[in-house]
């Protein structure tokens, strides 16, 4: 399965990048990001692309922290509507606990757990990463987020006992210290913070009961469409590829960083293929821009990827049984749209 992360994950990514003097967005385009990742933070992004733009930015900007310094920057803004149902809980222990139970909502790309042990509470995290895929940025930023979430519940009490971290140190300890007040304890067999058991009695004094409720009604939902977040994952991935004329099963898969086989069968599973998803985004954004838009019909195809408009025309004679511009015209007059401008030949001098 492949291994999303929702793009609220790299929230105030921009400013962290600007800090360091790299340009995000051309970071984002080198580890083969959609552009526009940072403005649509509810939209699926593939995790493993998360993680190697993490280590490029760190390798890059000469920061060996990045990962952990963008994770303390972020807090608990990563976890969208999530955090209003954690923060919302009664007890930091049922925070805790629903973090662990609904974080697959948030990243399918690994999970949190919470064990007791001798009256020491560890939370873990332990993320899915491909062979080959460097994870010391995305471990630091995931503990630092989980820093932050913690000092959040717990305020002034929040005292860890302990941080374990399976990778090396890449930075001097002190500056770990520095920045969590603590020295981790690295190359260790799990990614925890370790701290009092007796700390998840403390009440959440802010805590909205009505609130968390409502959130916990609408997650539940959400948990019930999981299953089916590849399709919409391949789906919103395809808008964003459409206008480039990447649309490809080939170039979809290698984003992924699956074989083209792998994703036919996937989505085979989930009752549905690579070319329905293509033809179901195509008719949804052509529909919508024939009926909102006045752009004209050469733009709109290649706008759907279309080689040319005879290609894009016949495919949607085929979809609708009528051409595009006699969709256009019978549903501006069903609902009282303006008629679209026609595009105007340029004076010679200027072409």
């Amino acid at each position: 399965m492949e291994e999303f992360s929702k793009a609220s994950s790299l929230v105030m990514f921009d400013e962290a990048c600007r800090e360091v003097g790299l340009d995000p967005r051309g970071m984002l385009q080198r580890a083969g990001l959609p552009g526009d990742t940072l403005t649509h933070p509810d939209n699926m992004i593939s995790f493993q692309r998360m993680a190697m733009l993490l280590d490029d930015c760190a390798r890059e900007s000469g920061h060996p922290l990045f990962g952990l310094e963008l994770g303390l920057r972020q807090g608990t803004a990563v976890f969208g509507q999530l955090l209003y149902l954690v923060k919302n809980a009664n007890t930091v222990g049922e925070s805790l606990a629903e973090l662990a139970r609904y974080y697959h909502l948030h990243s399918s790309s690994g999970a949190v757990q919470m064990e007791v042990h001798n009256r020491l509470v560890i939370l873990d995290y332990t993320p899915v990463l491909r062979e080959g895929i460097p994870s010391r940025q995305v471990i630091e930023h995931g503990v630092a987020v989980g820093w932050q979430l913690l000092k959040m519940l717990l305020g002034r009490h929040w005292a860890p006992r302990a941080l374990y971290l399976q990778t090396a140190a890449g930075a001097p300890a002190r500056t770990y210290a520095r920045l969590l007040n603590i020295t981790p304890d690295f190359n260790s067999d799990r990614n925890a913070w370790v701290f009092d058991a007796a700390l998840l009695e403390a009440p959440l004094s802010d805590a909205d009961p009505a609130l968390h409720a409502l959130m916990q009604a609408h997650i539940d939902k959400l948990d019930e469409l999981a299953p089916k977040e590849l399709p919409a994952f391949v789906g919103q991935l395809l808008r964003s590829l459409l206008p480039n004329g990447k649309v490809s099963l080939n170039y979809v898969a290698n984003y992924m960083m699956l074989g083209t086989r792998s994703l036919q069968r996937m989505l085979m599973e989930e009752g549905t293929s690579f070319q329905a998803l293509l033809n179901e985004t195509r008719q949804a954004e052509a529909t919508r821009y024939l009926k909102e838009s006045d752009i004209s019909l050469t733009q709109l195809a290649g706008l759907l990827g279309y080689a040319d408009l005879a290609t894009f025309s016949k495919a949607f004679q085929r979809w609708f049984g009528m051409s595009p511009r006699q969709w256009r015209e019978a549903n501006s007059k069903s609902t009282g749209a303006k008629k679209p401008v026609r595009e105007r030949r340029r004076p010679s001098w200027l072409r």
